[in-house]
């Protein structure tokens, strides 16, 4: 057996009696440490362009050796980052910062700019009022979630930003209207737990992935996710829509996968297409249910796609249920009723 494998046989080994790794890493092998590495950090000899400094209660960012491509420093008190704290290493691929005290005001000047290779940047629950910025082109992962964000800066340029994660911040909705236009890649927003009333104007058409969960929304503009072709999962639940802010067809989307409306005020159900294959609609104050607004028409090649089906903690009962119903939801492997 060669020394790769005997080491790959190794580390399973170790993970079946319940040693720890970490998956978040770009490869979980861990073995002894590389020489190429700051003193009190982690940098596993198996894959010695990562190096891991978690939970070391650093003030700073430690000297970053050369070659390091995956840094990770959560669970620290870092409050500051210096311009120069990364220019042993304009290759640093992943930048991992959660769980520290960084403010705006003391990440200096283009720090970020200048990692012209990076692709993931994740500031997680930290003392952010507004993003970070400027960012290099070649970022495709951005998670500032659990901050106190209220503004965004521009992210003009950015055309391989592909997931965007800002939830738990205080967003309104002009503040993201003006900053996410033009990004033709982005998949992934997640804008959950914020402060938007409104839905945003001008997000990308490129979206496939929409969380507005646990906002303030009461309406829904007329077409508004027409422009979504390819959007697949709509997340709008623990909001305040109603029937009179929700237009007739706001959700036939024939691309929509997943449709989470639940913890709303809906007395009746929204008409999706027959494509939508989750439908969660939980804790509203549903009193009837209509087969048209799964199925336009009822026949053998007619009829909605329907797998997992959310009533619970409407008013509806069995009795209010159509006999049609399951003709129309026919392979549904699962529909909840009070």
């Amino acid at each position: 057996m060669n020394m790769c494998a005997f080491a790959l046989v190794l580390a399973l080994i170790c993970g079946v009696s319940g040693q720890y790794y970490d998956y978040d890493a770009p490869l979980f092998m861990y073995g002894q440490l590389s020489p190429n590495c700051a003193p009190e950090c982690n940098c596993p000899h198996s894959y010695p362009t990562a190096m891991y400094c978690d939970d070391l209660k650093l003030k700073s960012v430690p000297m970053v050796p050369p070659g390091i491509k995956y840094l990770y420093l959560r669970n620290n008190q870092i409050d500051h980052i210096d311009e120069k704290a990364f220019e042993n290493v304009t290759d640093l691929q992943w930048l991992i910062l959660d769980h520290n005290l960084l403010e705006n005001s003391k990440i200096k000047g283009k720090v970020f700019s200048k990692l012209k290779q990076l692709k993931k940047l994740h500031i997680n629950y930290n003392n952010l009022t507004e993003s970070v910025g400027p960012l290099p082109k070649s970022l495709q992962d951005l998670q500032l979630t659990h901050n106190k964000i209220s503004k965004l800066g521009s992210f003009e340029g950015l055309a391989n930003l592909t997931f965007i994660h800002l939830q738990y911040n205080q967003l309104k909705e002009d503040a993201v209207s003006a900053s996410l236009k033009g990004l033709k890649s982005l998949e992934y927003l997640d804008l959950s737990f914020n402060q938007i009333a409104k839905l945003p104007s001008g997000l990308p058409a490129s979206l496939l992935t929409l969380y507005l969960d646990s906002n303030k929304i009461s309406n829904i503009p007329d077409e508004y996710f027409k422009r979504f072709t390819g959007l697949q999962y709509l997340r709008l639940s623990h909001n305040q829509l109603a029937d009179s802010g929700v237009p007739g067809n706001s959700f036939n989307i024939s691309s929509l996968l997943e449709l989470d409306l639940s913890y709303n005020k809906l007395k009746s159900i929204p008409t999706v297409n027959e494509n939508l294959e989750n439908y969660y609609l939980e804790v509203n104050e549903l009193e009837k249910f209509d087969v048209k607004s799964f199925c336009k028409i009822l026949g053998p090649l007619s009829y909605s796609k329907i797998k997992h089906l959310r009533l619970d903690g409407n008013p509806l009962t069995q009795s209010n249920l159509p006999p049609d119903m399951y003709e129309c939801l026919r392979v549904a492997n699962e529909i909840n009723i009070n």
